[in-house]
């Protein structure tokens, strides 16, 4: 029979044949190439071709691409996710699959998640789970039943991401995992993206990059996926090229196009060990004996964590770091609040250390449908009435940022 006829007698069952015997060939791949998807995508190629051809099969170059899509996602354990991530798609800021097996996701640049019309066999999530945890040497049991992994950078346009995993003993449904995947930026954030995302006009831009230039010490606001690591890494460009960049996060997101940086990432205690967890504020301690020019820290979330920076911003070290709050006055109080339930640090002593440390309150938040920053809030250099007090130097709407009357260096 001629090759044209054969290729298009081939049945689905002959195709699943095919995969099958190209992912039994591919079991002994060393576990880097599992997880570099491009050496992957080739290894599954060539094996397939070969495959096909000792079964007297020529694949048209489209149904052979398909084909060594699925070896890819069966060998690599992704599954459905293969389809999803860089470099299949490049257009999600995140990934979230529910415990009824429905798939959502969030596009970038949206506000709300939407949903995707499959629904992944239960075998196969648990694949998935079992590969995005194997980097971090994690695995999902009722006796952990929370994880939290990461996706490395890759060669084929994977940015990273951060992975959070539940075990349906916390999370009732139909036997599914909880999975949540945020996905990083695939490049540094340049101060033009804000203006062209409209995040805010370019003078405002370019002041607030000014005032991380001149060393002052800023602190990003907002709720959840309102972009404020996006932010903290588009004005940090401001920071001089030959500083030495400490970044402290958990996990590591911010993407810096300096040549001196060291990122220090935050990890848990492992699961049945006595090492204990390193914290956001053992980071911050440690970065302090590294000779920094810049601290960055990706998100303060303790009180722990918050005196740790407050203390070295204190002590002349410029920095960028993002809180979850809504606005300059909602800093303050619940920053007090976390730093005297965690560290015991008065109330009225952690206003007076935020108004030692921070320089700038900046607010970003969704307004119209769109990614802004909100407001500006200089800190003024004296408590009234016991109250921390600000000076706003601009509000979502206008052009300009006011002049900012605080200097460092």
């Amino acid at each position: 029979m001629p090759w044209a006829e054969l290729a298009q007698s081939i049945t689905q069952d002959q195709c699943r044949s095919l995969v099958e015997q190209a992912v039994q060939n591919l079991q002994a791949l060393p576990l880097d190439v599992l997880r570099d998807r491009a050496k992957l995508t080739a290894q599954a190629a060539g094996v397939l071709a070969r495959v096909a051809s000792r079964s007297g099969f020529m694949l048209p170059g489209a149904l052979n691409a398909l084909l060594v899509q699925q070896v890819v996602a069966r060998t690599g354990g992704l599954g459905f996710f293969n389809d999803l991530l860089p470099p299949a798609r490049n257009d999600l800021s995140e990934i979230a699959l529910n415990p009824d097996g429905t798939l959502w996701l969030m596009k970038k640049g949206a506000s709300a998640f939407e949903s995707l019309d499959i629904h992944p066999p239960l075998e196969e999530v648990w694949r998935s789970v079992e590969a995005l945890l194997a980097p971090m040497n994690r695995a999902l049991s009722e006796a952990t039943p929370a994880v939290d992994a990461k996706l490395p950078r890759t060669s084929d346009g994977l940015s990273g991401a951060r992975i959070k995993v539940i075990h349906p003993v916390l999370v009732p449904g139909s036997g599914y995992p909880a999975i949540n995947i945020r996905l990083f930026e695939p490049r540094p954030v340049l101060p033009d993206q804000l203006v062209a995302w409209k995040v805010a006009p370019q003078a405002v831009v370019d002041g607030l990059v000014e005032g991380v230039a001149s060393k002052l010490r800023l602190f990003v606001v907002g709720g959840t996926a309102t972009g404020k690591t996006t932010l903290v890494s588009a004005l940090a460009n401001g920071i001089p090229q030959k500083a030495r960049v400490i970044k402290i996060e958990d996990p590591e997101e911010i993407w810096l196009p300096h040549p001196n940086v060291v990122t220090i990432e935050a990890r848990p205690a492992p699961p049945g060990s006595t090492i204990p967890p390193y914290r956001v504020q053992d980071g911050v301690d440690d970065a302090m004996r590294m000779a920094p020019d810049w601290l960055i820290v990706g998100e303060v979330r303790t009180g722990q964590a918050a005196l740790s920076l407050f203390r070295a911003q204190m002590s002349d070290h410029p920095g960028l770091t993002t809180f979850h709050a809504e606005g300059a006055e909602a800093a303050v109080h619940r920053m007090s609040v976390i730093m005297f339930a965690d560290t015991q640090v008065h109330m009225g002593a952690a206003k007076e250390i935020f108004v030692q440390a921070v320089d700038l309150v900046v607010q970003v938040g969704w307004l119209g449908g769109m990614r802004r920053i909100l407001g500006v809030w200089e800190t003024l250099p004296e408590l009234k009435a016991g109250n921390v007090q600000f000076r706003q130097v601009y509000q979502a709407g206008e052009m300009e940022l006011g002049r900012l009357s605080r200097r460092r260096g």
